[in-house]
């Protein structure tokens, strides 16, 4: 068995469930109970998993909230499930494993998880799309979907390959058409734009702004705007170093003069001699430096406007084209491709239409022969399926693969497909979603995934009602089927017939049963005993030509099943 399999079940405070886990194995997993044991409490937490709306008055009586977790072993999906993962803001899980969380409360909240990160029931439902088909009461189906009815036809045929060329194509000319309407407008319009554009382009190109010159002339006004005061203060700082009477240089004359007596005094002190002719060195390059600072200062008042003009050009740019002058460069690159694309509108439409045209032609083509193809495939999937329902109780039934011309072309061709189903003779045939029976319904879907099982890419499959109105040969026939489809995919079934439930590799039961005064459903894995009495019961009651008929039932799948070669963990 290929895809992903459900491996655990969690349920808590779920109607009569207080808290149970299911440990499901590959192939065909078989549940059955007396009616009303609570199997169906199953299906409904599957249904929260898959994104479905959660119905408080399922909370456990005396419960705050409810709690479904699902644990999907998911490695055969790989870079398919990492993508979705990834787009829909998910961590991937580890070791291949996907754990699906919900949890609802009586008070209103609710919370679904994915791997451990918050999402939604959308992205969920989503996710479900391609993980599992479940076909009952409360159906889950993938197959109602016209569009996905077609994808089957498709894989049926090998078609995915014209296919995607289609869509390939289909989204090069969408690109080109975008192109051509940006380029069509009305003349007013045109005009207005062409204006626009050539007012940006002239503006920001005479500016001849550089990338960074806005830092450079801010700095520049804030030091002409305060020169008279810079003037005053370097004249200042001139005056403390060397022009007053009391100046710092007359001091340090003195400091010399002292430190020298102390040198003849003592040759010790040197050093200090050493340090007063360094520092009055550095106090010279100060006094330069004053000097050359002082120099640079300009009081210009025409100066002066020049920077307040070019800042004010500067800050105007940025206000309308971008926040720094990168951004209004950027901007007006673009607008001048912009421009010049306009400027040669006519020969730029002409090049357009040239490879829109080219493009509609390889679209017909390729169309047509999907189009061609399929209608081919139509008549051989509607007997293939057909037999299958013979098989399956349904000898006077009708199944056809309806094909018309959609109103407009979408990513898979010029066509719209419909699966359609007449149970009796002489009945016309309906749309699936149009059957009323659940159990009918299911054994359509049956009849489907056993033709279409090495196409269908749903990796578990579940099934409800597939046995309602049946039983004798059609009852073998649907656990027979059941077991080919779960050679490729995992098989969960609820049933009430032995010879369903007989070529199940996994057995499960559900029981209800009175704990501290409440009423709880619970679910037990089946060995060989345990089968052989749930069969004989399920065949009206354990005795012992029920018991010896249940074993029969079991040897005779166990034999069918070892000449097909599949290894059946669980089937005794």
């Amino acid at each position: 068995m290929e895809g992903a399999v459900l491996t655990t079940l969690r349920i808590k405070n779920l109607a009569l469930v207080a808290d149970l886990t299911l440990e499901l194995g590959g192939g065909f997993n078989v549940i059955t109970g007396e009616t009303g044991a609570g199997k169906s409490v199953i299906l409904g937490a599957l249904n929260l998993i898959l994104g479905q709306r959660a119905d408080r008055g399922l909370i456990r009586s005396g419960a705050d909230a409810c709690t479904v977790e699902a644990v999907f072993d998911a490695r055969s999906l790989g870079a398919r499930l990492a993508r979705f993962l990834d787009e829909a803001g998910v961590e991937s899980g580890e070791d291949g494993q996907l754990i699906i969380k919900r949890t609802f409360t009586a008070g209103g909240s609710n919370r679904q998880f994915i791997n451990g990160s918050p999402t939604t029931t959308a992205t969920l439902a989503a996710l479900g799309e391609w993980l599992v088909d479940l076909h009952g009461p409360h159906e889950h189906q993938s197959l109602l979907q016209p569009a996905k009815q077609l994808a089957i036809l498709d894989a049926f045929g090998g078609l995915e390959g014209l296919r995607e060329r289609f869509r390939e194509l289909l989204h090069q000319r969408n690109t080109l058409e975008k192109a051509k309407a940006d380029l069509i407008v009305d003349e007013q319009s045109y005009s207005q734009r062409l204006e626009l554009l050539r007012h940006q382009v002239h503006e920001i190109e005479a500016a001849r702004i550089r990338p960074g010159e806005d830092v450079e002339v801010e700095a520049e006004f804030t030091r002409a705007s305060n020169a008279a005061r810079l003037a005053e203060l370097a004249q200042a700082a001139q005056g403390a170093l060397a022009e007053e009477e009391d100046s710092i240089f007359s001091r340090c004359g003195l400091l010399g003069r002292l430190i020298h007596d102390l040198e003849r005094l003592d040759p010790g002190a040197s050093h200090l001699g050493v340090a007063h002719r360094e520092i009055t060195e550095r106090l010279h390059e100060l006094q330069t430096e004053l000097s050359r600072y002082q120099d640079r200062i300009e009081v210009d008042p025409g100066r002066m406007a020049e920077i307040e003009t070019r800042l004010d050009l500067i800050q105007s740019l940025r206000r309308k084209y971008g926040h720094t002058l990168e951004d209004v460069i950027a901007f007006g690159v673009q607008a001048r491709e912009q421009l010049t694309s306009l400027e040669g509108r006519d020969g730029e439409l002409e090049r357009l239409n040239s490879e829109i045209e080219k493009l509609n032609r390889e679209i017909q083509v390729v169309g047509g022969e999907l189009t061609e193809s399929r209608r081919r495939l139509d008549v051989r999937l509607s007997t293939a399926v057909g037999r299958e329902l013979a098989v399956l109780g349904f000898r006077q039934s009708q199944f056809r693969v309806s094909l018309a011309l959609a109103e407009k072309p979408s990513n898979s061709g010029f066509d719209e497909c419909e699966f359609q189903f007449a149970p009796n003779l002489g009945e016309p045939a309906m749309s699936l979603r149009a059957i009323a029976s659940s159990g009918e319904l299911a054994r359509v879907m049956l009849a489907l995934k056993t033709v279409l099982a090495a196409e269908d890419e749903v990796p578990v499959l579940i099934f409800d009602e597939v046995d309602a109105n049946v039983g004798g040969e059609t009852a073998t026939a649907v656990g027979q089927k059941l077991g080919q489809i779960a050679e490729r995919h995992q098989v969960l079934c609820i049933t009430h017939l032995a010879p369903v439930a007989a070529h199940g590799n996994c057995h499960f039961v559900v029981s209800k049963e009175v704990t501290s005064g409440r009423t709880e459903s619970r679910v037990n894995r089946l060995d060989a005993a345990g089968r052989i009495d749930e069969l004989a019961r399920m065949l009206g009651g354990v005795t012992s030509a029920s018991r010896k008929h249940a074993e029969e039932l079991l040897g005779r799948n166990l034999r069918s099943e070892m000449t097909r070669g599949q290894n059946l963990p669980g089937l005794i």
